[in-house]
């Protein structure tokens, strides 16, 4: 019997050229070699994965016509991102322009001096063939400005040398819009991490960059995460990872992605040559390597550990998730601990880290009506779309997410006696749900099936945390927690200072009010967020957060004082009842002086 042999269908290939670098204008082909017999169907995301929010990326696409064998075919809109074409017989080529001027990790951007972009932000995705192969040639832009551009991506070259322009290629679709590209004279520099290499690229001016700590502190943060997850081979879940940075003047964000992590910082929080330092990073640098940290625990923990609604991403409308307290705060937790088992930071710094935290989450009112999961399900029209009254209103996932990843660790150390961790239940989640992800897209992890994994794992019964701190709203007993490790807890807020009780931004008028706090002074006395206050008793208020703060010092708490803001363009009086700072000061130290903590920073055993 003759076997029959099963032809393989031609890729879906695009080519992306960077058109006019003054005008940010990407060009965009995408051709189909077999369209859909009754009209070819394409759609541009919604949404990026790892952010949150409905962007409608279409709305950057400036005109887009369809032809075949050099024919012009009919497109017709069907809604705002999606388009069909008219039923031909042979390859289908759509021709399209990406206005491409968004400085973030999120989307696309293009000048002089770069080009950047996602492939949510320029890849038309071709409905019912998202599983086929997908090229795309990166074409050099014409303008002699870009003559020695390079360009930095985890895509595989098809031909294409490494760092050059030219064909790439991904399995699919989902790994097509999974590495995003960086374009232009970047300085880079190649590390190994147990053997895998990771390039770091950095693009934008960063006078005398000192790229040699920079290597060798990333090198330690990669290798502590994957000895974490896997603590026998070694071995991580990729061939190749890319560090690509923007430094500017003032950014800071990430953006993970499975091989890759898109980042901006601002240029100073970088490593210098010419002022080295020695001992643990400062204050910007270190913010820098907790920001690397995180995004590449990604790597594992939502790249491929992933909540099931995730598995697959349907990019067009939102993918709504109770988890990502697990998947966001979790890794905010092992972020900056990952620091401390590389060698990095010591406990006390790392402690002083997490003190800033506790009084973040315990900043707002918001925290007693919001639960992380709730949180999490919401964070399309609420933590993503945060407004001056999100303090009193929301909780970040984030930040108090990784405070219940320290509950939990605390709690599952102390009831076994150190026996088990929460490293053993992310380990778990790994072995389970996310080693064997890719290539093809594997399946998500449940909400019960979460929470019975962390009862089996830890031999706890764990309901009673969920019920109080997941679903429910109720502040951590971390004092409590941190007792049997020799940790102290202290709030150390001066209820004695005078305080307005309301976030301060800068006006060219006077002091902006950004939030006002619930239950505060300022809220008491009739102030609004929005609000420009122009004088304290007749004093003048600057644009300087810290006048206030002076003009403040003259006062005991419970002093009455006039207050004069405007309100749009209405100049208004209140009176104002002094109230004490309410501002947490948390500080975290060990409790005996000289007696090492068996907590946080030391990992458990294999």
């Amino acid at each position: 019997m003759k076997k029959t042999v099963q032809k393989k269908q031609p890729a879906i290939h695009y080519t992306i050229v960077p058109k006019d670098l003054a005008g940010h204008l990407f060009n965009v082909t995408v051709t189909v070699p077999a369209p859909a017999p009754d009209g070819q169907v394409f759609a541009l995301p919604a949404w990026i994965p790892g952010s949150y929010m409905i962007r409608e990326f279409a709305r950057n696409i400036v005109r887009i016509r369809a032809e075949s064998n050099g024919a012009a075919v009919a497109l017709t809109k069907l809604d705002k991102h999606s388009w069909r074409a008219a039923s031909v017989d042979g390859p289908l080529t759509l021709h399209y322009e990406i206005y491409a001027w968004d400085l973030s990790v999120r989307a696309a951007h293009l000048d002089q001096s770069h080009g950047f972009f996602n492939g949510t932000s320029v890849f038309l995705r071709v409905l019912g063939q998202e599983d086929d192969a997908h090229e795309v040639d990166i074409q050099r832009p014409g303008d002699p400005l870009a003559k020695t551009w390079r360009v930095a991506t985890a895509m595989k070259e098809l031909a294409a040398k490494r760092y050059g322009f030219g064909t790439y290629v991904a399995a699919n679709y989902d790994e097509l819009i999974d590495h995003p590209v960086e374009m232009g004279d970047f300085a880079l520099a190649t590390f190994k991490a147990h053997g895998i290499a990771h390039d770091i690229v950095i693009t934008g001016r960063v006078p005398n960059l000192d790229m040699a700590r920079l290597q060798a502190d990333l090198k330690a943060i990669c290798e502590a995460q994957i000895t974490f997850f896997e603590p026998q081979t070694h071995r991580a879940p990729l061939e190749r990872y890319v560090f690509m940075t923007m430094a500017v003047g003032d950014g800071y964000g990430g953006l993970e992605h499975r091989a890759s992590t898109a980042l901006i910082c601002a240029r100073a929080d970088l490593p210098c040559s010419a002022t080295p330092q020695s001992g643990e990073p400062g204050e910007g640098y270190l913010k820098f390597l907790g920001l690397c940290s995180h995004e590449y625990f990604h790597t594992w923990n939502v790249k491929r550990i992933k909540p099931a609604v995730f598995a697959p991403y349907d990019l067009q409308v939102e993918n709504y998730t109770p988890l990502l307290w697990l998947f966001e705060g979790f890794t905010s937790y092992y972020d900056d601990l990952m620091l401390v088992r590389a060698g990095i930071i010591g406990e006390p710094t790392y402690l002083k880290l997490l003190g800033k935290t506790v009084g973040s989450v315990l900043r707002g009112s918001g925290r007693l009506k919001q639960s992380v999961a709730d949180s999490s399900f919401d964070a399309w029209s609420k933590y993503y779309r945060q407004d001056e009254n999100s303090p009193n209103a929301i909780i970040s996932y984030y930040s108090k997410g990784s405070l219940i990843a320290l509950a939990f660790d605390l709690t599952i150390r102390a009831k076994t006696g150190g026996a088990k961790t929460l490293d053993d239940v992310m380990r778990a989640l790994w072995q389970r749900y996310g080693r064997d992800f890719y290539p093809s897209i594997g399946r998500g992890v449940t909400e019960a099936e979460v929470e019975a994994l962390f009862d089996e794992v830890s031999g706890l019964k764990l309901r009673t945390l969920f019920d109080k701190f997941v679903r429910g709203t109720e502040d951590l007993p971390l004092a409590k927690l941190f007792a049997p490790f020799g940790i102290k807890l202290v709030d150390e807020r001066k209820n004695g200072k005078a305080s307005l009780d309301a976030g301060i931004g800068r006006d060219p008028l006077g002091a902006k009010l950004n939030q006002v706090h619930e239950g505060g002074a300022a809220h008491a006395a009739g102030l609004s967020a929005l609000d420009i206050v122009i004088a304290i008793d007749g004093l003048r208020v600057n644009g300087n957060p810290a006048n206030i703060d002076a003009l403040l010092s003259r006062y005991r708490v419970g002093d009455k004082v006039t207050v004069h803001a405007f309100r749009r363009d209405e100049l208004m009086a209140f009176d104002l009842t002094l109230q004490g700072d309410r501002v947490p000061g948390i500080t975290l130290s060990q409790a005996v002086a000289g007696k090492k903590s068996s907590a946080l920073p030391r990992p458990s055993a294999a």
